[in-house]
């Protein structure tokens, strides 16, 4: 390992050692200014273009820092600032360029002064960012819309904003070897359990790659199992999601340059819950979520149940039916699979399409595309009206999940649905079911059940099942989920002595 270089205060030196880490680095912009009374000290300042404010304008501190040096006598400004009693600004000293020059990456200016053997980094406006919005998914009909942004240290603030109490903890990393970007673990101490956060750690160790542009690429190095179609690790843009997961003993993970947030553990009932659910009142909610549930199943299920059920098991339709299923395909010239699969492929090539064109431009192309499509083929005698009926249905349970990677994964399931219905008619339908449901019974994320909570529920009271199918009411979903500690399990209790007190439940 290469000797770090130190900073000798000499500012023509420190400041070439600074220079040739950064050389042919045209954003790194630097200003040479004369300090003091009588402006007899050399300083040389160095920052990223765009992250810097005027350095002449009061209101900023940088540019008050740089005034109040320029009114002191020079004796006394290498005093003052080893010792930085004058608390005049936020002040991070290094002793070596190559500390120097990480602090400058992370948007902050690096100050060198003839005579200080160190650098000092000055907090100042920092990178450009997206300012906090409304998110443009997971859209709820009650409860806040705030949504993070691309800056993980405002995604960090909205999380500290809802959960003010120092047990809410904030550790840094830096992935990627040449990105540095930093992401932050976030949990709740005594409530998140020790052994998954060590987890969350490791696998972020794990791995070792160039850059980490967005937390997809982390969600993808560390889940379990890369084979599943579905997801192990949630997503969200919702700062009120993640609160509710931290408390839940869950454990977010944010990084730099991502709106997205990642939740770790998941399961299968994560997925189908929405933020809103524990905002509305218990029969509305728990309707919502029996929808979900059905969704998520006829989303896989529909379209090679209409193939199993009229090419194989035409006699458990009533006759009325099967009639008017076949008058309905009179003169079409394919058999039910490929009206299917074209059908299929068509409205996901409509999805593809509305979400890459820009804004108006793809709800157009979706609403619009899909119609036309679908009635100019049925008048084509391309495919029978039942058959866009179907797909429509499904295309709608689809839209219905509220986790669009968790989604997906339906979307891929599907044609393997239709394809083994197709084949082996009924049995081909329960048996593709009976291995995606056998799937998910032995899939894991960070070593709990995906299933949660209908297996893997010993040691938790069976208090989980009244937050799955349905939504119990607040005063009985009094304990938490089987991420928290053991001494942690309650979250409720009558009464408000430890509301005023600011301490937890305990058991």
């Amino acid at each position: 390992m290469e000797e770090q270089q130190r900073f000798t205060g000499e500012i023509e030196k420190d400041e070439r050692m600074l220079l040739e880490i950064f050389a042919n680095c045209s954003d790194i912009k630097k200003k040479e200014m004369q300090i003091g009374r009588d402006k007899g000290v050399r300083c040389f300042l160095i920052y990223i273009e765009m992250t810097l404010s005027s350095v002449v304008l009061e209101t900023t501190a940088l540019g008050r820092f740089l005034t109040r040096l320029s009114e002191m006598p020079e004796d006394k400004i290498a005093d003052m600032l080893q010792k930085n009693g004058a608390g005049l600004s936020d002040l991070t000293p290094f002793d070596t360029a190559e500390d120097a020059a990480a602090g400058l990456l992370t948007g902050d200016a690096i100050l060198l002064i003839d005579g200080l053997a160190q650098a000092l980094k000055i907090p100042d406006k920092g990178y450009p960012g997206e300012p906090v919005s409304d998110t443009d998914s997971e859209k709820v009909i009650r409860g806040s819309n705030e949504g993070f942004n691309e800056n993980v240290k405002i995604n960090t603030a909205l999380l500290r904003k809802r959960l003010q109490t120092p047990d809410l903890k904030v550790e840094e990393k830096k992935l990627g070897v040449r990105s540095r970007t930093l992401t932050n673990i976030v949990y709740m101490e005594g409530i998140a359990k020790k052994e998954l956060v060590e987890r969350v750690k490791q696998r972020l160790d794990s791995f070792a790659i160039d850059g980490v542009t967005d937390s997809g690429i982390v969600e993808q190095l560390t889940e379990d199992s890369w084979r599943s179609p579905f997801p192990q690790i949630q997503t969200t843009l919702r700062a009120d999601r993640a609160v509710m997961a931290v408390l839940e003993g869950r454990v977010v993970v944010l990084c730099n340059n991502s709106p997205v947030a990642l939740i770790m553990p998941a399961d299968y009932n994560t997925f189908i819950q929405t933020t809103d659910d524990y905002y509305q009142r218990t029969f509305m909610a728990s309707f919502g979520r029996l929808i979900r549930y059905l969704a998520s199943f006829f989303a896989v299920a529909m379209p090679g149940l209409y193939l199993a059920v009229t090419n194989f098991q035409t006699g458990i339709l009533p006759t009325p039916l099967l009639l008017s299923f076949a008058a309905a395909r009179q003169g079409v010239p394919f058999p039910a699979l490929i009206e299917v699969l074209l059908m299929e492929l068509s409205f996901e090539l409509l999805r593809e399409a509305g979400v890459r064109l820009p804004g108006a431009m793809g709800n157009t192309i979706g609403i619009v595309g899909g119609l036309i499509i679908g009635q100019a083929a049925v008048e084509a005698n391309i495919v029978s009206p039942i058959v866009v009926i179907v797909v429509a249905f499904t295309a709608l349970c689809s839209f219905s999940i509220p986790n669009e990677e968790f989604a997906g994964a339906f979307r891929i399931l599907k044609f393997a649905v239709i394809l083994m219905s197709a084949w082996l008619g009924f049995f081909g339908f329960l048996w593709i079911m009976f291995a995606v449901l056998i799937h998910l019974s032995l899939l894991k994320s960070y070593g709990h059940p995906y299933l949660l909570p209908f297996i893997g529920m010993q040691g938790d009271g069976q208090q989980r099942h009244r937050d799955s199918l349905l939504r119990f009411p607040l005063h009985m979903l009094w304990k938490r989920s089987l991420h928290a500690q053991k001494g942690q399990k309650r979250k409720f209790r009558r009464g408000g002595k430890e509301q005023k007190e600011g301490k937890g439940y305990g058991q």
